[in-house]
């Protein structure tokens, strides 16, 4: 393995950043360069190593030699930092991005995607021998841009995984049949590029795809060793399958913490070369539970060094405060790669736009921030780093609605993100008020920033006279073994769905529309209205409720007339108004300016991203 001043490593995460054009640019470097300062070594996203073989339109590249240049601008900046820099090579296959125009898909197979995508061709020798070009050249020009190391990508579903699964893998000549013949190609690819750079070359495997007829663990502890044989000085060891099992392929808070470790651990027994664990490794706790096992191995931080980028820096005591927490969430960092917008993140406002610079107040002022929400504890922080004098008002509990997040089963992760704030406004000094904000109480600052959020939208319903809202999910609120008919099917009614069943809770969900968890980030809905089918959730789509009388609720669908009868419980969640009560009788008297739901209904990503945009540059 390469001599690196630690064993952190920065694995592939997709960023989403380039222009098109495939190359290097400031935004890339900027990113890196802000994050690699702590790290042994970073990998950075996957380089595409033919134009027609991308997964996102703004992936990098490095297909052709007009590339170099830029890559080694990139390398360049993070060995300033003394770290080192893997380029990580892959080829998808049948995975390629089908609505991407001019790309192609060849596979050890000619089926597609279970779940959905291009027709591959099952590939013939001289697709075979394409591809190993392919990487062959890519990694030469790798060595040119001067990486230190290069990771080839065998597993997640991608082509070389597609050659050694045998789910996918259904040829019957001397690349299919058994385990050998299988992971014939794969090794060939690995034998070509050894024999064409200098360079270490490191595995990616996955441990585990996670569904039945698949790769399984003993497949992989087998092929480890093969790959060790081969020359490999280490194993990367993730799991799941980008075609069947995403949630662990992104390691998605739904998925247990742990289990990638477990498989690492597993395929070391029989090694003589380092692994890399990986998979939610985002506390100090799980750190030290790593170290402590496995001292002499390499542990690869993500979507933590993209909460915060001095997360390794501060668990090594190099910079002071703590962590800002990742959620495992993927609603940034996997939303803003599939929006088009490029990787961004829930908790940190400034992922992406490193190059931009937070510049210190010229006159500072007296802010009252009003309403302890995420958006108004985000905005009270930035204003008091720029060097303003913050007051904070809050008359409940800081963190506001955001506090019922980490209520439902599969997102107990949530719930770091609140104290985090909260112990962020003591150690910037912030003072909170715990009373409701008046127009008198605002008169001796110089600006307000109004953070009065939303409330929920209660549709008029003759006899809807008792009702919860999310609120049903606190624990002195919780039914069990009720008929409880939720109103609304949106994000908020299909996570309370989800908080309520564990309870033995019989749920009917109704929907004016049919996309029930609308708005929701893909991997918690897909999983969440799976839970929910597998439980006996009753789905009534097109439907929009009449009256209530007692236990009966009167409906129309699709032109019909329904009842809905022994309902016990009722919940309302059919979307938010925005709070602002202050903004009208301020306006002609200070300067004023309103943030997060108070101004736009959105999400907590939208209200911590609008209250950073909204003060920088106050």
């Amino acid at each position: 393995m390469l001599r690196m001043k630690n064993n952190f490593i920065m694995p592939p995460i997709k960023l989403g950043y380039s222009d098109g054009s495939g190359k290097v640019n400031e935004r890339h470097i900027a990113f890196y360069r802000r994050r690699c300062r702590y790290l042994g070594a970073v990998i950075p996203e996957p380089l595409y190593i033919d134009k027609g073989l991308r997964e996102i339109p703004t992936q990098m590249g490095i297909d052709s030699d007009d590339k170099v240049e830029g890559l080694h601008a990139l390398v360049s900046s993070m060995h300033e930092s003394g770290s080192k820099v893997i380029a990580h090579l892959n080829h998808p296959g049948r995975m390629a991005n089908p609505l991407i125009p001019g790309n192609y898909f060849v596979s050890s197979t000619d089926r597609p995607c279970e779940n959905g995508g291009a027709i591959p061709k099952r590939m013939n020798a001289g697709d075979m021998n394409q591809v190993i070009d392919l990487f062959k050249n890519a990694a030469i020009r790798a060595e040119k841009a001067g990486f230190d190391a290069i990771e080839l990508q065998f597993g997640h579903g991608y082509l070389l995984a597609q050659f050694v699964s045998p789910l996918v893998n259904d040829r019957t000549d001397e690349y299919g049949g058994d385990f050998k013949n299988m992971i014939r190609f794969p090794l060939e690819v690995l034998d070509s590029i050894r024999k064409s750079v200098d360079l270490p070359l490191i595995a990616r495997v996955s441990g585990d795809e996670m569904i039945p007829g698949s790769i399984t663990m003993s497949d992989m502890v087998e092929f480890s060793s093969l790959l060790e044989k081969h020359g490999v000085c280490a194993i990367h060891v993730s799991a799941g399958t980008v075609c069947s099992t995403p949630p662990w392929y992104f390691q998605h808070m739904f998925v247990p913490k742990g289990k990638t470790w477990e498989m690492a651990a597993a395929i070391k027994k029989d090694l003589h070369i380092p692994v890399i664990f990986v998979g939610q490794i985002n506390t100090s706790e799980d750190i030290e539970r790593l170290r402590a096992e496995f001292p002499n191995d390499y542990i690869a931080v993500g979507r933590a060094l993209i909460a915060d980028p001095d997360f390794i820096g501060k668990y090594l005591g190099e910079v002071q405060g703590a962590a800002r927490p990742c959620l495992a969430c993927a609603e940034g960092c996997l939303g803003g790669v599939k929006s088009g917008q490029g990787l961004s993140c829930l908790v940190n406002p400034r992922a992406g736009k490193e190059t931009e610079i937070i510049e210190p107040a010229k006159t500072p002022r007296r802010y009252a921030v009003v309403g302890g929400g995420l958006a108004g504890m985000e905005a009270a922080i930035i204003l008091k780093q720029k060097g303003h004098e913050v007051d904070l008002y809050e008359k409940e509990d800081l963190g506001g609605q955001f506090n019922l997040a980490p209520l439902t089963p599969n997102k107990k992760s949530l719930h770091r993100l609140v104290p985090y704030l909260v112990q962020k406004l003591k150690d910037e000094g912030i003072t909170v008020l715990f009373k409701e904000a008046v127009p008198s109480d605002l008169m001796k600052y110089d600006e307000a920033i109004l953070a009065t959020g939303s409330k929920p939208a209660v549709p008029e319903i003759p006899g809807l006279d008792t009702y919860f809202w999310a609120d049903i999910l606190r624990e002195e609120n919780l039914p069990e073994n009720k008929n409880v008919l939720i109103i609304g099917g949106g994000l908020i009614g299909v996570d309370i769905a989800t908080g309520l069943i564990p309870r033995n809770n019989r749920i009917t969900i109704v929907k004016r529309t049919t996309d029930f968890g609308e708005d929701m980030e893909m991997i918690a809905k897909k999983l969440s209205l799976k839970m929910m089918k597998e439980k006996g959730t009753v789905f009534s789509d097109h439907t929009y409720i009449r009256k209530i009388d007692g236990k009966t609720v009167y409906a129309e669908r699709n032109g019909e007339n329904i009842q809905f009868r022994d309902i016990d419980i009722i919940v309302v969640s059919t979307g938010m108004r925005s709070f602002n009560p202050l903004e009208e009788t301020l306006k002609d008297i200070m300067p004023a300016y309103v943030i997060g739901d108070a101004k736009k209904i959105g999400n907590a990503q939208d209200a911590i991203r609008d209250a950073c945009e909204t003060v920088i540059d106050l």
